[in-house]
């Protein structure tokens, strides 16, 4: 393979000898594309999901106190996995949170929303 006979050329300990191990250790989640059409071939996707949220860590730092910081944390992470499962996520909320005070507790999964269903 080409990459191995370059590593093999560059001295050891060197930022591109470092970059050709870094591509050679990760190998199978580079070329898994070729394999398997169903993956992609970046991440670009899920990368672009996460931009507003890595714009307003500055922000969020001083979110009051660390307990604050988990609770919006939380709600982020069920906001985008609302989005993910196709779902408006302001529904998703509104109806989540007014189930809540009623809701089994031992039936709290359907509440996530890879499983929620609008109540109709």
């Amino acid at each position: 393979m080409w990459l191995r006979l370059e590593r093999s050329r560059v001295p050891e300990g060197s930022a591109i000898a470092r970059a050709i191990d870094y591509s050679l250790n990760a190998w199978g989640a580079l070329t898994a594309h070729l394999h398997d059409g169903r993956v992609p071939v970046d991440n670009n996707h899920i990368e672009n999901l996460m931009r507003p949220w890595a714009m307003g860590r500055k922000a969020w730092f001083f979110s009051g106190s660390e307990l604050a910081g988990q609770r919006a944390a939380v709600t982020i992470s069920l906001v985008q996995s609302a989005k993910l499962s196709g779902h408006d996520p302001w529904a998703y909320l509104k109806d989540v949170l007014s189930r809540l005070p009623t809701h089994l507790n031992s039936r709290i999964d359907e509440l996530l929303p890879h499983l929620w269903q609008p109540q109709g």
